[in-house]
């Protein structure tokens, strides 16, 4: 069980064909797979799910947050071996289906796919990861940029837990991760005009956060 970006760590992006060679080893030894995309699902990565960029397909995957883009709700989506291992009775829900929750995660999908947001996150997160790089890869504290879609990471050379505080003054919502990495998730209707002022509040925040 692994999740294709480590998103609580700090936006661990593995390299290309890390999954295939997952797939394999599980096919193998007669594993199952198991992927949660509770970060990277429903399009942050530019594709529904973030193992389509590796064509392959798990056997079980776990779903929520941007599935029901604020309405709490959870999902597992079994097939093949997996299917069936789970009866009635087994196992409860806090988040289980309702009509309300499903109706929501239809719209969420529905909406998605009629606005065209995966091709829009993968461009503007393209762009957004470009000029952060441009922006901030000379910073004496930055130390990595890296990301796929909108997951993006800034991380620096020294604990970094205080500079949320200064993101909120500059009107910026993010987190920190792994004691020293700014975890940017910005929404899937970014635009290009939102994520350059992105890009300008955060080089404001490392400025105050430790003047060069």
């Amino acid at each position: 069980m692994s999740e294709p970006v480590q998103g609580n760590a700090g936006i661990i992006v593995p390299d290309v064909g890390y999954l295939q060679k997952v797939r394999q080893i599980c096919d193998r030894a007669g594993c199952l797979m198991m992927l949660d995309e509770v970060q990277t699902g429903i399009g942050h990565t530019g594709k529904m799910f973030a193992y389509q960029h590796e064509d392959i397909v798990p056997d079980v995957l776990c779903l929520a947050k941007a599935l029901g883009n604020g309405i709490p709700i959870g999902a597992c989506l079994v097939r093949g071996a997996a299917t069936g291992l789970i009866q009635p009775g087994q196992h409860g829900s806090t988040l289980g289906g309702n009509p309300f929750a499903a109706r929501v995660a239809f719209t969420v999908l529905e909406t998605v796919e009629q606005e065209k947001l995966l091709t829009q996150t993968a461009e503007v997160g393209d762009y957004l990861l470009k000029g952060l790089h441009q922006a901030l890869m000379s910073h004496p504290m930055v130390t990595s940029i890296r990301g796929k879609g909108l997951m993006i990471a800034v991380e620096l050379d020294r604990l970094a837990a205080d500079i949320r505080l200064i993101g909120l003054e500059a009107g910026l919502v993010f987190n920190v991760t792994a004691q020293r990495v700014i975890r940017l998730l910005p929404p899937l209707v970014l635009t290009i005009e939102e994520a350059d002022i992105l890009i300008d509040r955060l080089v404001t925040c490392l400025k105050k956060f430790s003047p060069v």
